[in-house]
């Protein structure tokens, strides 16, 4: 499942990349995934919106045991 995650995560981040921001994987618990948003992402008033619009989209279509994302700090 790490593995899937992963690359889900390469196709995320190359659109993250793109405004000046990064995402880490961390962990994943019970379907639950913690990533930690970098760079602009990290301070970004809209970084909710992105994890919930297009960074768990991305991830549940890739690994649909995926239940939800959360950011950790």
């Amino acid at each position: 499942m790490k593995e899937k995650i992963g690359k889900a995560l390469a196709k995320v981040r190359a659109g993250l990349q793109q405004d000046g921001g990064d995402i880490e994987f961390v962990s994943i618990e019970s379907g639950v995934v913690k990533v930690r948003l970098k760079g602009a992402c990290a301070g970004c008033p809209m970084s909710q919106m992105t994890l919930a619009n297009f960074v768990e989209r991305e991830l549940k279509a890739a690994v649909p045991e995926i239940t939800r994302v959360e950011p950790v700090i």
